[in-house]
């Protein structure tokens, strides 16, 4: 499943609400809504970071007056969750029957080796 864009702010889990791109030959930060696709030399925020941007000596900000929200699930986002839910109702497939006949695989507990499906612990004098 796709995950939503998140701040580009370092250190930031915050889901991303507002885009920023600087226009240099302005010497402007635009802070405005996200973006509907991620773009080069733009920055993702979230709200408080995009609120609280400030622009170097000399620059200007402009911003987004309103609320920013976040944006809405795209038809991508509605296509993995309904699979997602889709892989999760899915039954388990059925486990052969085991038995010492050779039938395949065991996967008994063995003392010895600490053996446990498909892990194995080995003893520190082997």
């Amino acid at each position: 499943m796709r995950s939503p864009r998140r701040c580009s702010r370092n250190g930031c889990p915050r889901q991303a609400v507002a885009t920023l791109t600087y226009v240099y030959n302005e010497s402007t930060a635009v802070v405005g809504p996200l973006a509907a696709f991620a773009e080069p030399h733009t920055y993702d925020l979230c709200e408080p970071h995009a609120r609280s941007l400030t622009a170097p000596r000399g620059w200007n900000v402009v911003r987004h007056e309103g609320e920013f929200e976040p944006p809405p699930p795209s038809a991508d986002d509605l296509v993995a969750l309904a699979e997602a839910v889709r892989e999760a109702a899915r039954p388990a497939p059925p486990r052969p029957p085991s038995d010492d006949r050779g039938g395949g695989p065991q996967h008994h507990h063995n003392p010895q080796t600490g053996r446990r499906g498909h892990l194995r612990v080995i003893p520190p004098n082997h």
